[in-house]
């Protein structure tokens, strides 16, 4: 294996850290978006209120275990599930193609089950709490 840069390797953990918090950053969001007025966000995403609190308690509590280093890996193997949801109903109830059309395209969501699934599949880094 050629590296450019080896000496960066270094600041895996960091990198990986990064990666965590902006992933908790845009679930804790959403989450909390979903919980502020369910009602709401349930007609915007074609849910009932229960599920549309379900999901945002889901999303706050991954983002604080992905945030935190707590439960890491399950933490965003539940994220990726409501990741998956997301673009199921995207692709085969909205019709939305990858970029767009009618509403956003399922490319950003797609992206945050490839950075969840290094978070997954590197545990996180050492930058961990468990």
């Amino acid at each position: 294996m050629h590296l450019t840069f080896p000496a960066l390797l270094q600041f895996s953990d960091v990198g990986l850290l990064l990666l965590r918090l902006m992933v908790a950053v845009v679930f804790l969001d959403s989450g909390w978006n979903h919980l502020k007025n369910p009602v709401e966000r349930a007609t915007s995403i074609g849910a009932s209120p229960r599920f549309t609190v379900f999901l945002g308690t889901a999303e706050v509590a991954g983002s604080i275990g992905v945030a935190l280093g707590i439960l890491t890996q399950l933490a965003a193997t539940g994220l990726v599930l409501i990741m998956l949801g997301a673009i199921q109903k995207k692709i085969f109830v909205w019709k939305t193609g990858f970029w767009g059309g009618r509403a956003y395209g399922w490319h950003y969501d797609l992206m945050l089950v490839v950075m969840n699934l290094v978070i997954i599949t590197t545990g996180g880094g050492k930058l961990v709490l468990l």
